[in-house]
């Protein structure tokens, strides 16, 4: 007679045992990887290439190092948006790019000069720096594809592009050419953001900002030389009459050309010893606590208005014996909030000081060079005074010492201030002549064009749109060699030409001699000046801003890209100048994208900024190999440790479970769990393969397998909905939910007992497409694994790869039959009772009556409604509930037993009691529903057939 073994389910005479392993096997991975990725991108850009397709372009990882979590996080949410597209039938395109030009990259290039290079000479050539450069961006963009391509990323990589190919750069040429002939570029001395470490002028993208900068603030007295009549009737003819202006920045004090006050200010003079001062009056009590110490302080002269003060005029010693008296002015921007309520304005040196004195005609200079020293012009008395001299480094010091009587007091000043995000380091103000693009002048289409774009999450749409509307000029010049160069000839006065004729014949050149030509041409070659111009003239310097670069991609693609995914910070980065250079130059309607997704940043598992001088940084590649998390017990003699490696579904899962839409969080606790959910996958996968066969597909339909549907129906329209709104975390939140609650727990509990002795029907083949279909995106190498193993008389048929098929096709095939639906009303009390039957077996459990929950029987004390439910279900409650027996009740019984548990469900209308079996246990199917050392009657049928 056979008996049930007893040993795991799946591995019974009955049931095949599978041969899928319970953790990925290394060697298996890049065949499955390949067939995944680049053999499934491939294949449907061939067999879909009449569709529209849906395209997804590239933000251009940036071609500087090896690849970190950030990227992880990125580049595997690109990929899940094309693979959710792909399954719902699109044809993708998505053509990974780089941005390869730029600073880090440059500096790196020069780090490698110096240690390979004999002379000085030799490494500040800017020929040797961007071969240098190129190869390092190559060798880069080489290394970083590799990993892209380890992480599952399907992408069409023969056709990946770089900012520093030739065809690229031609392109965006062009669109500077466009721009310039639509009058957007021109060229201005204007005060720009300069990075002294980076000799370079720097965008507000650029710049990050220090909240704790300690700078040398100072108190300055400059001697009024003129006041208007009326106020000097006022003030009677006081001596020794000063403007008290407060700084952070002495070392702009020998470019000081104004002083504003702001008209409906009030004014003070105070005398303080043969000194009269002149401050704002809510000033009065700050000013003698810092600057006058026990100096007795009288007030002279109040109520004074600033407009009174306009027409005043003043000297800055610095500028010389011989100086001109300057002017006192308003500007909206002083304030009585801090320092003394008068401003001294260094339009060289300052963007809203430059703004205000514009609009006066006061000239702006910047006695500050490159490297961000005082050049001779700084203190024209005494040129060698501070020449060379670091205003950053100990310039305001300097300065202050010249000034000498004329310092009221000197303090340290923490506050915020920017600094060179590459360099780390803090940059100044300066005055040059530098290339800008006019986006005041399109920003309004450009905002127009965001009415139809959809903005995940919807915070987005206002941040970028804040961007634009601060913005009216972007400096698009930058003072270094590796990059595309700015487009522009100078005559011998310096005076530059940029003309569509002259624009159009260096484009032309460069198609022809390659961009490097720009540099290793001889500086007067002919060649280069377009015909018409006469005189001498030479080549620029200056490169286009990285920005640029980046921001001209969209022309990589004929068509409006469907969606565009990055990190939060390119809303002033890379979104923003791809819509100001569309809105420029496209000549299309709209913007570059459709949709604009952004995720945050990734942070530690304490909720800190990963970065590697706090030494918290995770590479991907720990979380692929499993050495973040710790080491798993086992039971086996050899006592050889289990790997942990799940591979790039590992790094996937953390990803695609993420709620990108804020800052994410990385760690073991996170990792562990996430560990857990993928061996859970493999061996729900495992069972289910070494349970369905093909004989399942003609046993009936029973009301437990179209619960089963329902639940999988249900799960599977909230993973379509969560994949459909981008909002993949929730996908599969969804997934665990179903696997656990209603699958592992509940159906698969459930079969069991008809696996191993009943018909061996069921609808496993169904559920198993069902989780691979909702598992594609996220999990694709584990679904090409399971796909690979399934059993030969599926993979007989030409049933479509679960990759290619839609989460909203039906859940079962016509042929099998119908689901009632009734039982969708009645499945929250089916499992209402199920809960309440587990927990009254656990009080059982807990006094040692029961082990398996076969050892005992169940009654149901139901309500009217609740009864005419369950006896609907009458003959399988045994099997739902996987007890012996279940007798159903009104709700007054009360049946006896020699023990019993009962548990309330249905809002207490309900109640489920465990109690004793009723009969013996059958030796085949341990259901005690037998005669003494007997079989149960269907048992014994189905041994009699043997």
């Amino acid at each position: 007679m056979p008996v049930r073994p007893a040993a795991s389910w799946s591995s019974t005479l009955r049931l095949p045992k599978s041969s899928f392993p319970p953790r990925p096997l290394a060697a298996d991975q890049p065949k499955y990887l390949k067939r995944c990725a680049d053999d499934l991108y491939e294949w449907q850009s061939r067999e879909r290439s009449s569709q529209k397709p849906f395209i997804l372009h590239d933000g251009p990882p940036y071609a500087n190092g090896s690849l970190h979590i950030g990227h992880a996080l990125n580049k595997i949410l690109k990929d899940i948006v094309c693979r959710v597209k792909l399954q719902e039938g699109h044809r993708v395109v998505y053509v990974p790019g780089w941005d390869c030009h730029g600073l880090p990259i440059e500096i790196k290039a020069l780090e490698r000069q110096w240690k390979e290079a004999k002379d000085a000479e030799h490494i500040l050539d800017a020929v040797a720096v961007r071969k240098a450069a190129r190869a390092l961006a190559t060798e880069t963009v080489e290394e970083q594809m590799k990993g892209f391509r380890e992480w599952g990323v399907m992408a069409d990589w023969t056709k990946a592009w770089k900012t520093m190919d030739k065809s690229f750069e031609i392109k965006q040429l062009g669109i500077f050419q466009e721009m310039a002939k639509r009058g957007l570029i021109f060229r201005r001395y204007k005060p720009v953001y300069w990075s002294p470490s980076s000799r370079t002028a720097l965008a507000e993208a650029e710049l990050e900002y220090k909240d704790d900068h300690l700078s040398t603030a100072a108190y300055i007295k400059f001697p009024l030389t003129t006041v208007p009549e009326c106020l000097r009737l006022k003030l009677g003819g006081l001596d020794n009459l000063s403007a008290v202006i407060w700084t952070t920045t002495p070392w702009t004090l020998p470019a000081n050309r104004a002083m504003a006050i702001h008209n409906d200010l009030e004014y003070s003079v105070v005398r303080s010893g043969p000194d009269h001062l002149l401050i704002a009056s809510t000033r009065l009590d700050h000013l003698a606590k810092q600057c006058l110490g026990d100096r007795p302080v009288e007030v002279v002269a109040e109520s004074i208005l600033g407009k009174d003060l306009q027409g005043s005029q003043y000297v800055n010693i610095l500028r010389g014996g011989g100086s001109q008296p300057q002017p006192v002015i308003h500007a909206d921007f002083v304030s009585a909030d801090s320092g003394s309520g008068l401003v001294h304005l260094a339009p060289g040196h300052g963007m809203d000081d430059y703004e205000v004195c514009l609009r006066l005609g006061i000239e702006a200079t910047a006695p500050v060079d490159d490297l961000g020293c005082f050049t001779e012009t700084a203190l024209p008395d005494e040129p060698q005074a501070l020449l060379g001299k670091s205003v950053l480094g100990g310039g305001s010091g300097e300065v202050l010492k010249i000034l000498g009587d004329k310092v009221l007091a000197v303090h340290k000043y923490k506050h915020k201030y920017p600094y060179d995000w590459r360099t780390k380091l803090p940059v100044i103000v300066r005055a040059t002549e530098q290339w800008f693009a006019d986006v005041g002048s399109v920003k309004d289409s450009a905002l127009q064009s965001l009415t139809d774009v959809r903005f995940i999450p919807g915070s987005g749409r206002s941040r970028l749109e804040s961007f634009v509307k601060g913005r009216s000029e972007w400096c698009i010049s930058r003072q270094r060699a590796w990059g595309v160069p700015i487009p522009a000839l100078y005559n011998e006065h310096g005076t530059a030409v940029l003309t569509d004729e002259s624009v159009a014949h260096i484009i032309s050149m460069i198609d022809e001699r390659g961009i490097d030509a720009w540099w290793t041409d001889p500086p007067d070659e002919p060649a280069w000046i377009v015909s018409g111009l006469e005189g001498s003239y030479r080549r620029g310097k200056d490169t286009m801003d990285v920005w640029f670069d980046s921001g001209t991609s969209w022309t990589q693609s004929e068509q409006q890209a469907d969606v565009y995914l990055e990190g939060t910070d390119q809303h002033r980065g890379w979104f923003q100048s791809s819509l100001l250079t569309h809105a420029s130059a496209s000549g299309r309607t709209g913007a570059p994208f459709r949709t604009l997704i952004t995720h945050g940043f990734t942070l530690d598992h304490t909720g800190k900024k990963m970065s590697k001088s706090l030494g918290n940084v995770i590479a991907p590649g720990q979380i692929m190999d499993g050495s973040l998390l710790p080491p798993v017990k086992t039971k086996k003699k050899s006592n050889a440790p289990v790997s942990q490696a799940l591979g790039a579904d590992a790094l996937r899962l953390w990803a695609a479970s993420s709620d990108y839409t804020r800052d994410v969080v990385i760690g073991e606790p996170v990792l562990k769990f996430n560990h857990t959910a993928l061996l859970k996958y493999r061996m729900t996968i495992k069972m289910l393969l070494g349970s369905m066969h093909q004989s399942a597909r003609t046993a009936p339909l029973t009301k437990l397998d179209q619960i089963a549907l329902i639940q999988l129906e249900v799960a599977m329209a909230e993973v379509n909905s969560a994949y459909e709104n981008f909002e993949f975390y929730k996908g599969v939140n969804a997934i665990n939910k179903w696997i656990n609650n209603d699958l592992s727990a509940f159906y698969l509990e459930a079969m069991k007992d008809r696996l191993y002795c009943g018909d061996g029907g069921g609808v496993l083949e169904e559920i198993f497409s069902g989780l691979l279909k909702m598992l594609a995106p996220i999990t694709p190498s584990l679904v090409e694994e399971a796909w690979d193993h399934r059993p030969e008389w599926m993979a007989a048929e030409s049933g479509a790869h679960p990759s290619l098929r839609p989460l909203n096709e039906p859940v079962i095939s016509p042929e099998r039959g119908s689901v009632d639906s009734t039982i969708r009303d009645d499945i929250t009390l089916i499992q209402s009772a199920n809960t309440a039957i587990k927990a009254a077996q656990e009080e059982a459990r807990a006094e040692k009556l029961i082990g398996s929950s076969l050892e005992c029987s169940v009654a149901l004390s139901l309500s009217p409604e609740a009864y005419a439910v369950f006896t609907r279900y009458a003959h399988e409650l045994d099997s739902i509930f996987v007890v012996s027996s279940v007798q159903l009740n009104g709700p007054d019984a009360e049946p006896e037993g020699e023990w019993k548990y009962s548990v309330e469900f249905d809002g207490g209308r309900c109640k489920a009691s465990v109690l004793p079996p009723k009969d013996s246990k059958c030796p085949r199917c341990w259901r005690y529903v037998a005669p003494v050392d007997e079989l149960c009657q269907r048992c014994e049928d189905a041994v009699g057939v043997l």
